[in-house]
């Protein structure tokens, strides 16, 4: 919120700018949090990453987030004297795959949605698969 001078009849008035700041998605903030816990030297505390991130979130924003990701499994925790301390059990990759197998754990025709995903892949994508896979293309492959 920085102050401007806007003229005002000849006369210069200060105005401040109250417009609040750009909303951030719960899965911007839980990568933040994410990111913050790996640069960690070890287990960290919610009131470490929150001062980690600049101090702009609210404490309880913090335990909120890292409460979801736990729930995710996407971090660990353990209790040090009466709060916790928490690890990052995966990376943002790793958060990300969690996330495409409970989509495909919640359809009931998984090769409708697997098929689905991999035509919708592009070339490079496809080919990366098919290394991951252990599935070289033939000559006769597309």
């Amino acid at each position: 919120m920085s102050p401007r001078t806007r003229d005002c009849g000849g006369r210069r008035r200060t105005v401040t700018d109250h417009r609040r700041p750009r909303r951030r998605g719960q899965g911007e903030l839980e990568a933040l949090v994410l990111s913050a816990l790996r640069e960690a030297d070890g287990p960290a505390t919610a009131g470490w990453v929150q001062e980690h991130l600049g101090g702009d979130l609210a404490y309880t924003t913090v335990i909120t987030i890292l409460t979801r990701l736990l729930e995710k499994g996407a971090v660990d925790r353990e209790r040090v004297g009466r709060s916790f301390a928490w690890t990052a059990a995966s990376d943002q990759a790793g958060l990300a795959a969690r996330k495409m197998r409970k989509v495909l754990d919640s359809e009931s025709d998984r090769s409708a949605v697997l098929a689905s995903f991999v035509t919708g892949l592009d070339a490079e994508d496809e080919r990366l698969l098919r290394t991951l896979l252990g599935h070289t293309p033939d000559a006769g492959d597309g």
